[in-house]
């Protein structure tokens, strides 16, 4: 098997058993105007991530590497949000954002919206596992465990943001999960750097390996490692 020069110490992968995970990398948390945007959060760094997730999955596809995407999105009733009686209705943003402003309501993160959809430079093709979530984990209440058992994946390559939110999240889970959870570290975003480098120490020191993209494109780009 290939070996990544990860971090903190280089990893055996099987190629044939790994996919890339695009982490909602949706206009609600990459675009102008959408729900982080909306929160006067900080999405500067999304347009470089965005081109780095790109080179990301094209080169997965060109070794036909399933590429899964995860879409955080709620119905408009918010009947999936968990209710008053879940924590997930006062902490999550969208949530707590559309409950203090009717003007919101249906508009952020809401299944079919504009705030929803993957940005259009990232859109799925037919044959990408698409999976929505309503919760910051793509593990909790989805069909993606099963759906990576049944295509023989162990090995995940995480991309997306928030880097300190859902994509740890869903790396935790998938370590839980006993597959081997691989952050690409510079095709991900938080809001804020410090954040996000406090995410990546704790998935080198706890939860898994870190490498930059160009290890993985590099790595898929030689047939003989690729095979």
């Amino acid at each position: 098997m290939p070996k990544l020069n990860a971090k903190p110490e280089p990893i055996d992968i099987d190629f044939t058993k790994s996919a890339v995970v695009v982490v909602d990398m949706q206009n609600a948390f990459a675009s102008e105007r959408g729900l982080l945007d909306l929160a006067g959060m900080d999405i500067s760094g999304a347009p470089q991530v965005i081109r780095c997730v790109k080179r990301v999955i094209d080169a997965a596809r060109q070794r036909s590497m399933p590429v899964v995407f995860l879409q955080m999105g709620y119905q408009p009733d918010l009947s999936d949000g968990g209710g008053p009686e879940s924590p997930n209705w006062h902490k999550e943003l969208a949530i707590r954002m559309m409950n203090c402003d009717s003007a919101l309501k249906g508009k952020l993160v809401t299944v079919g919206g504009w705030d929803f959809e993957i940005v259009d430079e990232l859109k799925p093709r037919p044959e990408d596992l698409v999976i929505v979530k309503t919760r910051y984990s793509g593990f909790a209440r989805t069909s993606l465990d099963d759906e990576l058992r049944k295509r023989g994946i162990r090995y995940l390559f995480f991309t997306g943001i928030a880097t300190n939110v859902c994509v740890e999240s869903t790396l935790r889970d998938a370590f839980f999960l006993d597959y081997w959870p691989i952050l690409i570290a510079d095709a991900a975003m938080a809001t804020d750097e410090a954040s996000h480098e406090a995410s990546v120490r704790n998935v080198e020191r706890f939860f898994g390996w870190t490498i930059p993209s160009s290890e993985l494109v590099g790595q898929l780009a030689t047939p003989a490692l690729a095979r």
